[in-house]
């Protein structure tokens, strides 16, 4: 080496540890980061009434910082015909689109099974964080798939964890749901090496699930990592949670089907460069406000699925639901599609779970895409000959800790205890009361008989109890409802909590 080439680095690295002195001495630049968050869009691309939509979101993102943060709380694989005959990849396809840095795996993202979900991991171009999702015997995690990740969010170093809904659609033969707040403290760990500025935890369950004696883990979150997570974004009640604060943590949720985004944005100190400022935004995508960006819905119309557009009924009035129905009430479109169920099988009971349908019906016209929506799903009806206890047993297993199930033909009242539990139960068909030594039948979707929602009780069955009732879906069955005219929410009351 030249003696020259020697003394030249020497003087560089006086001069270089002089600059470092200099700003050292110089207060810290203060930092502002700016975290966008959706959960539960369900592929609803397109508004309705001027309200949602990929491409006012799209407009959002464009009016607001350059830098930012995109997230989704899963379930946005399932739920509309776009993503029903597309198995969910057009989903995929519009988050890549919008930009998304990264999603957690909701409950909806198996509905197409394990292949299906491969396929999604596949074509998305953002991370999939789930630090509670992992390979079951023999099996492999797709590289897509990580516990966290670190962004640089306008100079502030920000870690993401996932934690995935432990609870999907159809049960996966080759991934398996480990303990989240466990998979949470080791991903945490992990994170905390790199010394983030922020960690924010990504999660596909809600606030509204977090009661004393709930499964629900996300209040423990607050209760447990207070000082070490800064912002909890949460998802699949489809419930909007702003500036909710546990433990010092920042909790927020953001509704659902595109309908809203929260902004979260996180400031430094600009002397010692901790976060002293953390708040949560609902912005609503009401498109008169927010406009809509043109590309962006180009690029959604063309996603559009054919033939689903064409009127097949009307409504006299608008058929009212709720994401979660409070145990002491029922619902408009539950009640109907419980009683569409017995108008196509004569039955003593017809039983609905609520989580089955989606959406509610406007006044008017209604379109198949109004059904779809409402009822993606392809199940069928079945029926069984049950005793009077097993369907009290049902009724009482149903309305905790919400009302998960609707019927037709069926009215009950109760009185719950200071603590949840259920008592006083009594039970009326089709205007008698229920005996438990009396034989009942029942019609149900294919998805509660086979133990999905309050439906595991049906497993407790005889073999062959169970028997199909045609090749109608359930969508089909809705559909030919209207053939009877416009239709009329039906009236509600079949609950009664005293």
């Amino acid at each position: 080496m030249k003696k020259g080439t020697v003394l030249f680095g020497e003087k560089m690295k006086k001069i270089f540890i002089l600059l470092l002195s200099f700003f050292a001495a110089l207060p810290l630049a203060a930092k502002t980061a700016t975290i966008y968050h959706t959960s539960d869009t369900h592929g609803f691309f397109y508004p309705k009434n001027g309200q949602g939509g990929a491409a006012a979101l799209a407009a959002v993102l464009a009016a607001g910082p350059k830098n930012y943060l995109l997230l989704d709380g899963g379930d946005f694989a399932e739920g509309t015909v776009e993503t029903q005959r597309s198995n969910g990849l057009k989903a995929v396809s519009l988050m890549n689109r919008l930009g998304y840095d990264a999603a957690t795996v909701g409950n909806h993202e198996f509905a197409f099974r394990d292949d299906g979900f491969d396929a999604l991991l596949e074509a998305a171009r953002f991370d999939v964080l789930a630090a509670n999702l992992v390979p079951a015997a023999g099996e492999k995690l797709p590289k897509r798939v990580k516990p966290y990740q670190l962004y640089n969010v306008n100079g502030m170093k920000v870690a993401v964890i996932g934690l995935a809904n432990r609870n999907p659609t159809k049960k996966s033969q080759k991934y398996k749901f480990i303990k989240p707040l466990a998979a949470l403290e080791k991903a945490l760990q992990e994170a905390e090496k790199q010394q983030p500025d922020a960690v924010v935890v990504l999660v596909h369950d809600s606030l509204a699930d977090d009661r004393p004696g709930s499964p629900n883990y996300i209040g423990d979150i607050g209760r447990q990592f207070g000082g070490r997570v800064q912002v909890v974004l949460g998802g699949h009640a489809h419930k909007i949670f702003q500036n909710e604060w546990r433990g010092g943590i920042l909790f927020a949720e953001s509704g659902c089907h595109f309908q809203n985004v929260t902004k979260i944005t996180l400031e430094t100190d600009d002397k010692t460069g901790k976060i002293t400022d953390i708040r949560s935004e609902l912005i609503a995508l009401n498109t008169a406000q927010t406009g809509e960006d043109k590309k962006m819905k180009a690029y959604a119309q063309s996603l559009r699925e054919p033939g689903v557009d064409e009127v097949i009924g009307q409504t006299a009035a608008a058929f009212s639901k709720k994401s979660f129905i409070p145990t002491h009430q029922d619902d408009p479109v539950d009640n109907w599609v419980a009683d569409a169920t017995c108008r196509y099988t004569p039955a003593d009971v017809c039983i609905h779970n609520t989580g089955g349908a989606r959406v509610g019906l406007p006044k008017g016209d209604i379109t198949r895409r109004d059904i779809i929506d409402l009822y993606p799903f392809d199940n069928t009806v079945v029926t069984a000959t049950v005793s009077g206890a097993f369907l009290k047993k049902l009724v009482a297993g149903g309305v905790v800790p919400w009302n998960r199930l609707a019927y037709s033909g069926l009215t009950f009242s109760y009185k719950k205890t200071k603590k949840g539990k259920i008592k006083k139960l009594k039970i009326w068909v089709r205007g008698e009361r229920l005996q438990d030594d009396k034989q009942y039948t029942l019609a149900v979707n294919s998805y509660v008989a086979g133990g999905g929602s309050e439906g595991k009780l049906f497993k407790t069955l005889p073999q062959g109890s169970i028997r199909p009732a045609g090749q109608l879906t359930m969508r089909q069955i809705l559909e030919a409802d209207f053939k009877n005219g416009p239709l009329t929410p039906p009236a509600t009351g079949r609950v009664v909590q005293k």
